[in-house]
């Protein structure tokens, strides 16, 4: 298992989720230094610990543990170019359309679809 992969995938998620180490921390009860050393790999940590992670950043734990390129992370990397050039009002509008989109998929959607 490749800790340091897995670091920059949690690292990846908390940034697109605006949070900042200190706040990710905080919302799973560990301090700020294990966090770090989370993120970049410097230790193992413990399967209680990658759960808070993944429930905090609400994302699937699979997510964290896949570490290979992939069409989601091309995904987020187009997703980002783009919101990049949006002005403050324009990303909200498009935060609450997004919103509103995925209440919607997750009603209509089968999981993993």
């Amino acid at each position: 298992m490749d800790y340091f992969l897995i670091g920059q995938q949690i690292r990846k998620y908390r940034k697109a989720m605006g949070l900042s180490q200190e706040q990710l921390a905080e919302r799973i009860g560990i301090s700020v230094t294990h966090m770090s050393h989370i993120e970049t790999g410097n230790t193992k940590l413990s399967l209680p610990v990658f759960v808070d992670i993944a429930r905090a950043l609400e994302v699937a734990t699979d997510d964290l543990l896949d570490t290979a390129p992939n069409q989601r992370s091309s995904s987020y990397a187009e997703l980002t170019e783009l919101l990049d050039g949006c002005s403050a009002r324009q990303l909200r509008m498009l935060t609450d359309v997004v919103k509103a989109v995925k209440v919607a998929m997750d009603k209509h959607m089968e999981p993993g679809e």
